[in-house]
């Protein structure tokens, strides 16, 4: 066991855990923060993202205790009201269907409008593609960000 202290959601956690155990399992299964999805385990299909210092990245494979001083964002930390642009506008365009990809969508969709505060669709969908969708809900999902990047825009910003 190593112990390693996270910044989480703003908050740290000071947690001991296997050194090989992925910041995945540490989120889910010792911070009972289970919004974030185990999906395909080796990082392929997006659904365990989660932003690291505002950058998209796989949960599943990247060991907790390398995560020591980066700053982590969950979809619990996003906007705990669901007020976040993203969140909004995923309820209105009603992109889930069965909603497992969800956060990882979310989180992507947050930190491109973050970079590009106004995508147009192959913006979108190159960076949207990291995050499969078992449903198929893509074109719902492209909307869904062009309507956040709106919200955004007129709230100040996509934080």
């Amino acid at each position: 066991m190593s112990q390693v202290t996270l910044s989480i959601n703003g908050q740290t956690h000071t947690v001991d855990v296997p050194s090989d155990m992925p910041l995945l399992w540490a989120l889910r299964d010792t911070l009972n923060l289970t919004g974030t999805k185990y999906g395909c385990g080796i990082g392929v299909c997006g659904t365990c993202t989660v932003l690291i210092n505002g950058t998209p990245m796989r949960s599943c494979t990247m060991p907790a205790i390398s995560m020591a001083g980066a700053e982590i964002t969950t979809i619990e930390g996003l906007d705990p009201t669901g007020n976040h642009p993203v969140q909004k506008a995923w309820k209105e365009v009603d992109v889930p269907q069965c909603g497992y990809c969800n956060s990882g969508q979310i989180l992507v969709a947050s930190a491109l409008l973050q970079q590009n505060p106004s995508p147009d669709d192959q913006d979108i969908d190159a960076a949207m593609a990291g995050v499969l969708c078992r449903c198929g809900t893509y074109s719902r999902i492209r909307k869904a960000v062009k309507r956040a990047a709106k919200y955004a825009a007129q709230e100040g910003g996509a934080s």
